[in-house]
Order: C-alpha cells, then sequence, then structure tokens
C-alpha cells in the first residue's frame, strides 16, 4: 500500500514499494476497485487476434492484386491507399498482442502463443523472444535505468533524438531481415557468437545500447527454433516471386516494406505519448514511475487506432501490468470516478496524443515541463 508518510509494498506482484511522497495515493484502495478484473477472457483474445490478422491479410494482398487486375487508373490507386491504412491499422493491432505474451499467464494461453507467432510474429520477423525482456520495464528497480531496455530521457537530449527515433523505421525492417537471414544461420555454425547476439541484436528495444541478459538454455531453444522458422519465412519470402512470377524484383516487397515502415513509425509515435520520458537514469519511486506514465481515455474511436490493445492506457498498465487489456477501459472508469480528487492518478491523463508529443518536443528544446504543459 501507498502513503503519503509511510512506505509499504503492493501485493500480489502488481506494483512495488514506493517512499514517501507528497501525492496521496494509496494502491490498495485502487486494487479494491478493480479486483474482479484480472482473469483474461481467452475467447476475446483469440476473436480479436483472428479478425485483426485474417482481414490485415486480406487488405494486404488487395494491395497488390488491385492494379495487376484494373491496372493503375486513378480509382484503383485510391484503393490502394485506403487498403494501405487499413493494412497498417490492422497489423498494428495483431502485433501489440506481443505485448499481451508477456504478461498472460504462462499456463491456458501455450496455444494463443503459438498461433500469435505462427500467424503474426513470423510473418514480421518480431517472433515473441524478441520482448520476454519487457518484464524489466516493469520493474521499480530498473524503470527508466539501464536496465531498462524501453526508456530513453527523450525529453532532455534536444528534438534531433525524437526525430531519429521516427526515422530509424525506414531502416529497421532491413535490419530485420539481416538479423534473420544473416545472423541466425552464423550462430548456428559459430555457437560462440551466440552471447553476443543475444546481449544486443535479440530485443525490441528504444535504448540501443541496453544489454540483455544472458538466457537459460530452455530460452535459448526457443530462440534457435524461431530463428530457424523466421530464416525459412525469409527465404520463401525472397524467391517466391521468381518461382511464381518469374520476377527477380519482386513488386510484393516494395508493398511489404512500406507497410512495415508504416507500423513502425505508427508504433513509434504510439511510443512518444506513452511516457513523459523526463528520466535521467536514476532509480525512481512507483509514485514517480506512474506519473511518467500516460493515459490517453478520451476519444476512443481515434486512440484505439493508434493506441490498441489497452496500450493508450499505460499508466494504467504500469499500476496493474497483469491486468488484460479487453478490461482497461473499464478499470480506468473505475479508478477514475472511485479514486479521491487528489490522487495523482487523475494526473496521468492526457487528452490528444498530439498535445501530449508537443509538450515532449518542447521539452526536448528546454522548455521546463510547467511551461511546456
Amino acid at each position: 500500500m501507498l502513503h503519503t508518510t509511510t512506505t509499504a509494498t503492493p501485493t500480489s506482484g502488481e506494483g512495488p514499494s514506493s517512499p514517501p511522497s507528497c501525492h496521496p495515493f494509496r494502491f490498495s484502495q485502487a486494487r479494491s476497485l478493480i479486483a474482479d478484473l484480472q482473469r483474461p477472457k481467452q475467447s476475446i483474445y483469440w476473436i480479436d487476434f483472428l479478425v485483426s490478422i485474417v482481414l490485415g491479410h486480406t487488405s494486404l494482398h488487395l494491395i497488390f492484386i488491385a492494379p495487376y487486375v484494373y491496372g493503375f487508373q486513378p480509382w484503383v490507386i485510391g484503393v490502394m491507399g485506403v487498403c494501405y491504412v487499413i493494412t497498417v491499422i490492422l497489423y498494428m493491432r495483431a502485433l501489440m498482442f506481443i505485448h499481451e505474451l508477456v504478461h498472460l499467464p504462462a499456463k491456458g494461453f501455450t496455444m494463443f502463443r503459438v498461433a500469435w507467432n505462427a500467424l503474426c510474429g513470423i510473418f514480421f520477423l518480431v517472433p515473441s523472444f524478441l520482448y520476454y525482456p519487457h518484464v524489466d520495464h516493469h520493474r521499480r528497480k530498473h524503470y527508466g535505468t539501464e536496465h531498462d531496455g524501453e526508456y530513453l530521457r527523450l525529453a532532455g537530449h534536444g528534438p534531433w533524438l525524437i526525430a531519429l527515433y521516427i526515422g530509424q523505421a525506414l531502416l529497421l525492417p532491413l535490419v530485420a531481415v539481416f538479423r534473420f537471414l544473416v545472423v541466425s544461420p552464423l550462430c548456428w555454425l559459430f555457437p560462440q557468437l551466440r552471447p553476443l547476439v543475444h546481449r544486443h541484436m535479440s530485443t525490441m528495444v528504444v535504448d540501443p545500447f541496453y544489454e540483455r541478459k544472458d538466457a537459460s538454455p530452455k530460452v535459448i531453444r526457443i530462440v534457435i527454433l524461431q530463428e530457424v522458422l523466421c530464416f525459412v519465412w525469409l527465404v520463401w519470402f525472397l524467391v517466391r516471386g521468381h518461382f511464381m512470377r518469374d520476377q527477380w524484383l519482386d513488386p510484393f516487397w516494395l508493398i511489404a516494406y512500406a507497410v512495415g515502415v508504416g507500423i513502425l513509425v505508427l508504433n513509434e509515435v504510439r511510443t512518444l505519448g506513452a511516457h513523459r520520458w523526463r528520466n535521467d537514469g536514476d532509480e525512481m519511486s512507483f509514485a514517480d514511475q506512474l506519473l511518467d506514465s500516460v493515459n490517453f481515455p478520451d476519444r476512443p474511436w481515434v486512440t484505439e487506432l493508434w493506441g490498441p490493445i489497452g496500450t493508450r492506457y499505460h499508466a494504467l498498465h504500469h499500476l496493474f501490468p497483469r491486468l488484460p487489456y479487453h478490461n482497461l477501459g473499464k478499470a480506468h472508469r473505475r479508478l477514475s470516478e472511485g479514486l479521491p480528487s487528489e490522487s495523482i492518478y487523475h494526473q496521468t491523463n492526457e487528452v490528444t496524443l498530439t498535445s501530449a508529443i508537443v509538450k515532449l518536443w518542447k521539452q526536448a528544446q528546454g522548455t521546463p515541463p510547467e511551461a511546456a504543459s
């Protein structure tokens, strides 16, 4: 339980302790308000994911097929543009289930994890092992420090770092191809490379200097299995144009690259609004971690497009990491109504993603947080 005058540790693994804070917050009070929302419903996960990935695959292939059937007429180009936007949004939604995989119970969701990798993770060269270290982002002693691969002080290093962070989307698809088409076989042939590759080239990160911890033999077996699947898929992806259409330059490569860049840009813009990004690398109290995270509860018809699978409730997720995504909206409403008006939880809300990014940009330019707000 967190108090204004005492320090205590939340139970059930849902949050770390915090030193005394001038901001009143009682963890036990918040937990009691959402106690019945902790259980994930498998049917929701399966339906949501399958609909998203199947429709995403369909719209992707429409981009490719439409000009072959009807030619590059103006209306066809318009249809391709609409399909592109739909594809990026649907694939973004399907991909964000990788975040849920980390927090779901170990038992009961095995087939869902297999299906996600088979239909999405391998297809996009983001197998689930890349996201295992996400748990460090939720450890109080690691959050915002060098041990947290998902944090950079974007608010304190100039706007150039924000621009560079978005611009990397142009290179990341090529980096992923290199990682699984070249680096993976090298690790199989020369196992002594595995520790280096595992520490520096096997994690989805925000901080490029993050070093992943060495893995257990069990995790390495999973890594190798998923690497093999990604390698096989890549080989087929790169040669199928020659066999199926007798083309050395497969137009589908360009479409896939454009969609990949679109997804990455959308996710990176979303990430800019997930936190305040003000920590300078020191250990933070739980209250400060909560205040450094952001919720976007308004305009769900828009925010759900760029912040799907509960990612628009990022502060709430840091408060209760195991709360299933389909209950976050209900949990937020209960906390907003049930917590006292002076609770710091109410300070985690932003109206729009644009306003949050504008504030971040101003702070990166040197404007104090109070003035930027």
